[in-house]
């Protein structure tokens, strides 16, 4: 397996009133094509840091250290018009609440058009196609009157269905998901998850995943980065990662996944 995603050492500070913080520290791991990995940890492990840092979403100098490759090339120390061009072409990010990423005076169709013009040289009548071949990609019925509604007509997992088809119009070498499946009740969990291994299985696209939920994560990854308070506290296949986790925090995160063979306490039982 090539590798398309190396991050080396990257470590994310912030300034405080009390002096410089590190908020990430240390991180490294790798994607392949075609290959899923999974990074997971509680709230404000630094997962979606990790994640900003990829896309060059961060302030200026907030990455104080480290390396962070696409396809072999450098990441870091690109200026913003550079990183625009790789944004969307290169690598493309889902985030978690689709209704607040989405503009809501613009139409569906029309965001996705944008963005495929932004990174490719074409007319409007084009633009339009792709936009609604898009749609269709993901499931969306009738995507060609679909794509003429705005975002609060959506409902939320097809709001997330949009985003993906925004995030892989122009083909990214590249995807982030970042907790895209967090707000949806569990059918529409799993549809999205389905969606998202077809389409990386017809795309050959390398994908980082970021959740807390180590369920969704056996699912679908292939290795596994456990976080906590900025650091990488375990990192390996999931097989590995779930079969023998080393760290008490991994043993800890996997023994809170609810087991249908759970048995109740006495005091719970009823007849």
């Amino acid at each position: 397996m090539s590798e398309l995603l190396a991050v080396e050492d990257l470590t994310i500070t912030f300034p405080t009133g009390r002096g410089p913080v590190d908020v990430v520290k240390d991180v490294s791991f790798t994607v392949g094509r075609n290959e899923t990995v999974g990074i997971v940890g509680e709230s404000g492990s630094g997962k979606s840091m990790t994640s900003l840092a990829v896309m060059g979403l961060l302030p200026r100098g907030a990455v104080t250290r480290g390396s962070i490759r696409l396809d072999g090339v450098e990441l870091l120390g690109r200026g913003e018009g550079e990183m625009r061009r790789v944004r969307g072409e290169q690598a493309s990010m889902i985030f978690q609440d689709p209704l607040s990423s989405l503009n809501p005076y613009y139409t569906v169709g029309l965001q996705i058009e944008e963005m495929y013009r932004a990174h490719r040289r074409c007319g409007r009548q084009e633009a339009r196609k792709v936009a609604v071949e898009a749609l269709a990609q993901v499931g969306i019925p009738e995507p060609e009157r679909r794509a003429g509604h705005y975002p609060h007509q959506f409902s939320g997992g097809q709001r997330q269905r949009v985003m993906i088809a925004m995030a892989l119009v122009c083909s990214p070498k590249l995807l982030i998901a970042d907790e895209p499946t967090t707000a949806l009740d569990v059918t529409v969990q799993a549809q999205i998850l389905r969606l998202l291994a077809d389409l990386q299985r017809e795309t050959g696209t390398g994908m980082v995943f970021v959740t807390h939920d180590l369920a969704v994560i056996s699912s679908i990854a292939t290795r596994v980065l456990v976080m906590r308070r900025g650091e990488q506290v375990e990192y390996g296949t999931a097989e590995q990662v779930f079969a023998e986790p080393r760290h008490a925090y991994t043993r800890m995160l996997l023994e809170s996944i609810p087991r249908i063979d759970d048995e109740l306490p006495a005091d719970e039982v009823t007849s």
